[in-house]
């Protein structure tokens, strides 16, 4: 068990950490066992545990404000609020600069650890303001987690965690699409058709003079053109229909779908000079047949929303108009353009929706709030954030990152390497239409699935992860006091599916156990303990 001592007003932040962290704690009592200790007050408490780590970054002439960053392990963990580097005593971590960031001293036998910045005011700048873009590569708030866990694990503490991943798999997977048009015979003579025909025509020209494209996409784009015509009349096929072509690439792969609840609205309070684009051709309404298919094949759908980020009224609105297609009575949504503002959350929640996923940068691939996991946002009671990571037109929109195939590659392999280090959840929205001309980022997805097929994943739709993680924070922890020192955990009898994985960290390394919450588990703490349900052992990187 971890004693926190924290500042009153952190209360929120540091109970949403620990179900990030989801570990055994509780607020700190005076005279209570501890095998650790975290503060973060400045402020010395009285105790007599192996360990008290002391987050600090008490204001100096040596303090810096912002724009410092500590290496752990190959990663850079950024830091937003201030930091204060530490004059002495064996360092455990260094800021990039070289600075101590992390000392272990001694004390009457016990062990101090110094770290010198303020671990909830990070988190909670993760959790609210969130990472600017430049910082968009760095699973900030997952570093702070892990760094915790070994500060503590490396004390000789054994440590008790629920990892954020299902047993059996390294992470989750949700494949999403924004589905803007459902096709190019909805815009005639509007900017959408002018605009389709000056890059399939000027722009695939430029392209292939400037070796940018191959002539096999230069001609299809070309031909798409051409075909135009025959498209409105009804004799060609639309080459931007979008859902049979999802339908055969992500076969049994669960993914989810975010419709426009009306056609014609661009929607109000955007400020940007193209905000009367944001308007779409089609409404749910108008492909009741298109829904019933996804939803047959496994599929999930969700709200695209308009006017939801700032009104509750019409947030409702667009919820209603979707779910009478779908027939369902529960749902999640993701804004039109990430539209976003700072009541958005409290005006979704009202609005009915169970969760969001609009966490996320349109310039570049990353984490917004440095989190691989779904997480409650500290406005919210029970709305839930399923953050997002990797979209087509950050890597490849000229005006974005503009990437070549090879490069975005990099950035992908970089988010998969990320998710199977720290579990959770890896969000990918591919656009409408994509995977047709004048864009060809088709095969470019088709890889990215394949890739993620050949992992130890799990595919759900973005319903189906929130709902995991609701029963992950689920799960309560209690000292059990018998000769032996144990922990017990209980989910409150409900079934986990996939079940949840108990994993018990100690000097030696980790080894996991298999549990689906139905009954209460209890989980030996000694350093040496080994349950005979672990799945395996696996030693502490040095």
């Amino acid at each position: 068990m971890i004693g926190v001592v924290s500042k009153p007003d952190e209360a929120a932040v540091v109970a949403e950490f620990f179900e990030l962290f989801k570990t055994p704690w509780e607020p700190f009592r005076a005279g209570a066992a501890y095998e650790a200790v975290l503060n973060t007050t400045g402020q010395a408490v009285d105790s007599t545990t192996r360990v008290q780590l002391l987050y600090s970054s008490a204001q100096s002439s040596g303090a810096t404000h912002g724009g410092s960053a500590i290496v752990w392990r190959q990663h850079e963990c950024p830091l937003y609020g201030s930091f204060q580097p530490i004059d002495s005593g064996q360092a455990l971590l260094r800021t990039t600069r070289g600075e101590f960031a992390a000392v272990e001293v001694e004390a009457s036998g016990r062990r101090i650890v110094k770290v010198g910045y303020d671990l909830f005011a990070e988190v909670e700048h993760l959790l609210t303001t969130g990472q600017p873009v430049e910082h968009a590569q760095h699973p900030t708030l997952e570093l702070h987690i892990a760094i915790l866990r070994e500060l503590i694990v490396k004390s000789g503490v054994t440590l008790v965690e629920i990892p954020p991943t299902p047993a059996g798999v390294d992470y989750t997977v949700c494949l999403t699409h924004d589905i803007d048009f459902v096709g190019i015979r909805r815009h005639l003579f509007d900017h959408t058709m002018g605009g389709f025909l000056l890059r399939a025509t000027v722009g695939s020209t430029m392209n292939l003079l400037r070796g940018k494209t191959s002539f096999a996409r230069f001609a299809a784009s070309w031909a798409a053109a051409l075909k135009l015509p025959f498209v409105y009349l009804g004799l060609a096929k639309d080459f931007w229909e979008p859902f049979e072509w999802y339908l055969k690439v992500e076969k049994g792969l669960s993914p989810t779908y975010y419709l426009i609840p009306f056609k014609h609205r661009a929607g109000d309070k955007l400020t940007r000079p193209d905000a009367s684009r944001r308007a779409s051709g089609y409404g749910v309404a108008d492909i009741p047949e298109s829904v019933t298919r996804l939803l047959q094949e496994g599929c999930e759908v969700g709200v695209h929303g308009i006017d939801a980020w700032h009104s509750v009224e019409k947030g409702r609105e667009e919820f209603s108009a979707v779910a009478d297609v779908a027939g369902r009575k529960e749902m999640g949504i993701r804004m039109h353009w990430l539209a976003w503002g700072e009541e958005s959350y409290r005006v979704l929640e009202q609005a009915g929706y169970s969760y969001d996923s609009t966490s996320g940068y349109n310039e570049a691939p990353g984490y917004r709030n440095g989190a691989t996991q779904v997480f409650k946002p500290l406005p919210a009671r029970s709305l839930m954030e399923l953050p997002m990571h990797v979209q087509d037109g950050a890597l490849f929109f000229p005006g974005r990152l503009g990437l070549s195939e090879a490069a975005a590659w990099e950035k992908c392999e970089l988010l998969m390497n990320n998710a199977r280090q720290f579990g959770g959840v890896l969000t990918i929205i591919w656009h409408d239409r994509s995977h047709g001309p004048e864009r060809f980022w088709g095969d470019f997805y088709v890889r990215f699935v394949d890739a993620l097929k050949a992992q130890s994943v799990r595919f759900s739709t973005a319903a189906q992860s929130v709902a995991w993680f609701r029963a992950r924070r689920s799960v309560t922890f209690k000292r059990v006091t018998d000769a032996a020192p144990r922990v017990a955990l209980s989910a409150g009898g409900q079934s986990v599916n996939p079940p949840l994985r108990v994993r018990i960290h100690s000097g030696a390394g980790f080894f996991d156990s298999t549990w689906n919450g139905a009954s209460e588990f209890v989980a030996p703490v000694a350093a040496d303990a080994k349950s005979p349900s672990s799945e395996r052992a696996v030693p502490v990187a040095a």
